[in-house]
């Protein structure tokens, strides 16, 4: 019985794996020059669901007869996306962002609407459009868990057929590029979530793909492996011409790499624009927190800000949230305001979660809650 992940794989295949040329896997195709990467039209997926009763006697019921409901992850979606674009997918959770990047990978079959990337329809042909793209999912790996990840990075080799030659140029690059040297020879079990993050994103690119899709690809990471995921993506991006589609909830990496943004919401695109459409309908909302060395009383604060930009002020024993407009009140004249007046052992400035953006655009759109 075959017991390591590439016997099992060839015993699958029923027969060994074998590189072969880039070319005999299918390639460009015909119109890839004339027409955009990416192309959706009015794309749908309706899932349909269980609903359970509650209590002893509705779980009894529910195994006789089932109350059935369905949910709308995508209701009308509209895009073109072109080739080397670095286009930032936002907005809520159920919002319909994973839904739309699993039919664009092939993973899902959407319940209407159209798709085409570089020619191929994605849940149609599968193994070829798999072939020429990369993915990346922030909470799943497709690295062997037991296995070192150079013996990971082999099998995916086996898998998408590279010629030795590619497979070895790539390795080697991404190595370098993610600083993956110290790490080839440890267990996928025993790498950090930054480290395997940084192994996931090499193994979704050592097949050479042109287009990347990263599904929250930061969640969870610390401050030094978010720098070193955002320059690796805009290396990739801007150098070598990849097309990367982001979806995300941190706005820095959205501000850090994208040009191009796409909200959507309750399964619609609301906003498909540049970034600097979407900083003007957030407008110049801040949050200015500052921890001060002493307990504040609110009304003490809140009557040396009034006015002036300041939209609201929050107190929770020593830690203070500002809201206010940066169109009005420079952030630096706001700081120098409240350390003038009050001891301060810290302070930053953030802007406001996107789900709060993502709610201002609801309403704008006059869309009630999911």
């Amino acid at each position: 019985m075959p017991r390591s992940p590439l016997e099992r794989l060839e015993a699958r295949q029923g027969r060994p794996y074998t590189a072969r040329p880039a070319a005999a896997r299918g390639g460009q195709s015909d119109g890839e020059s004339s027409m955009s990467q990416i192309e959706v039209r009015n794309l749908a997926k309706v899932f349909r669901v269980a609903e359970r009763r509650a209590g002893l006697l509705g779980a009894f019921r529910g195994l006789v007869s089932r109350r059935m409901r369905d949910v709308h992850a995508l209701a009308g979606v509209d895009f073109d996306i072109e080739r080397g674009e670095l286009v930032g997918y936002i907005g809520p959770n159920g919002a319909g962002k994973s839904t739309t990047i699993k039919i664009l990978a092939g993973i899902l079959t959407p319940t209407g609407g159209t798709c085409t990337i570089d020619g191929l329809t994605p849940w149609r042909d599968r193994r070829r459009h798999a072939a020429r793209i990369g993915v990346v999912f922030g909470q799943r790996t497709q690295l062997w868990w037991d296995l070192p990840v150079i013996e990971s990075f082999e099998l995916l080799q086996r898998v998408y057929r590279v010629p030795e030659g590619l497979f070895a140029s790539n390795r080697d690059r991404m190595v370098e590029l993610l600083r993956l040297g110290p790490l080839l020879d440890t267990p996928v079990r025993q790498l950090s979530l930054g480290q395997r993050m940084r192994a996931d994103l090499a193994a979704a690119l050592l097949h050479g793909p042109k287009l990347l899709f990263l599904d929250e690809p930061t969640i969870g990471l610390d401050a030094a492996a978010k720098l070193a995921m955002r320059d690796f993506v805009r290396t990739l991006n801007r150098e070598e011409g990849v097309t990367v589609v982001l979806t995300t909830h941190d706005m820095d990496d959205i501000e850090a790499l994208c040009e191009r943004i796409m909200v959507i919401g309750q399964g619609r695109i609301l906003i498909d624009g540049g970034i600097d459409e979407l900083r003007r309908r957030v407008g110049n909302e801040r949050v200015l927190i500052v921890d001060f060395e002493e307990v504040l009383r609110l009304a003490a604060l809140a009557r040396e800000l009034d006015g002036d930009g300041v939209r609201d002020v929050r107190v929770t024993g020593k830690r203070a949230r500002i809201a206010f407009d940066a169109g009005v009140v420079a952030p630096a004249a706001l700081i120098a305001r409240v350390t003038a007046r009050f001891e301060v052992h810290d302070l930053f400035v953030e802007h406001p979660p996107i789900e709060h953006t993502v709610a201002d655009l609801y309403a704008e759109h006059g869309q009630g809650e999911a």
